[in-house]
């Protein structure tokens, strides 16, 4: 009986083992190609508009960087929870789908939740995420780069040496209050400052944490290195669009506000980026700054100014 019972103890830790090691070693890309194929974009977007909603998904913001792609931006109370769990994980909030017309070929594509969940060290892997996405558009590949990462890797991410972890985020302003915090990112956001403009906002549930995506127009701001239109035409060149990079997003917790650095938050999208040459960091090098400085003249400092 004690030889029957070791058996029986041993296997389930051989089982064990195995199933623990099969999760280390998936691997993940940033994105999601959902289907591509001849179309009409409007009445695409429309179709996976009705796709999403009718899945629960909430669209809480569409972005229209250039004419021919479309992102809309989906959240639903379940990715709300998820992201109160963890340290700035209002980052990981939303997900974003894609619609995008890449020399007559309509292509729907979304942000992959396990991926994004590492890259944000998430509590969890926002597998239920996945698979909602994958019940309503599709899935036929990921894709974003040419060998994935674990779930590991991915949260101990940053480009190279040197370079910004998700832990290395940027302080863009202080406020007495989360609401004022809120109100002020608000007010900066619809006055437009530095062509910083509103996509969607998500508040987190019984938590001081709101995620607002935003649209970059550098012709109002500092120039190209902060334009989306410019940054995707840069580093967005292969032949499946990863549009779903967009829009960038500022996150107030507590009273304090903050973005992502370019220098992670772009590497995280497009991890295979060269550094010199052709479509390559090199050609955005001043991006990093340029965007930082716009977001923080959007998000303000009216508590610390006035103190």
């Amino acid at each position: 009986m004690k030889k029957i019972i070791l058996s029986l103890v041993l296997a389930v830790f051989a089982i064990t083992g195995v199933t623990a090691s099969a999760a280390e070693k998936a691997k993940y890309k940033p994105f999601v190609l959902a289907s591509k194929g001849a179309g009409d974009m409007a009445a695409s977007v429309a179709d996976v508009s009705a796709k999403l909603t009718a899945a629960g998904l909430e669209i809480v913001g569409s972005h229209t960087p250039y004419p021919t792609a479309t992102i809309l931006v989906v959240t639903n109370d379940a990715l709300k929870m998820a992201a109160t769990k963890s340290d700035m994980g209002g980052f990981g909030a939303a997900q974003r789908v894609s619609i995008t017309n890449h020399n007559g070929e309509i292509q729907v594509a979304y942000t992959n939740p396990r991926y994004m969940a590492g890259a944000y060290r998430m509590e969890g892997d926002l597998g239920f995420a996945a698979d909602a996405l994958e019940k309503a558009l599709g899935k036929i590949e990921e894709y974003g780069m040419e060998n994935g990462k674990s779930d590991s890797s991915l949260r101990d991410y940053h480009y190279m040496f040197g370079m910004e972890y998700f832990t290395d985020p940027h302080y863009l302003s202080r406020y007495k209050t989360y609401a004022d915090a809120v109100a002020g990112v608000e007010k900066g956001l619809a006055a437009g400052i530095s062509g910083i403009t509103k996509v969607y906002r998500i508040d987190l549930p019984g938590k001081d944490e709101t995620l607002f995506g935003v649209a970059m127009d550098g012709s109002k701001g500092t120039g190209d290195q902060q334009d989306d239109t410019y940054l995707m035409n840069e580093i967005d060149f292969k032949d499946v669009r990863s549009s779903a990079h967009l829009p960038y997003d500022i996150l107030v917790t507590g009273n304090r506000v903050y973005s992502l650095s370019a220098r992670f938050r772009i590497a995280i999208s497009f991890p295979d980026l060269s550094m010199m040459g052709d479509n390559s960091f090199m050609n955005i090098m001043e991006s990093p700054g340029a965007i930082k400085a716009a977001l923080m003249a959007a998000a303000g400092d009216v508590w610390e100014k006035t103190q």
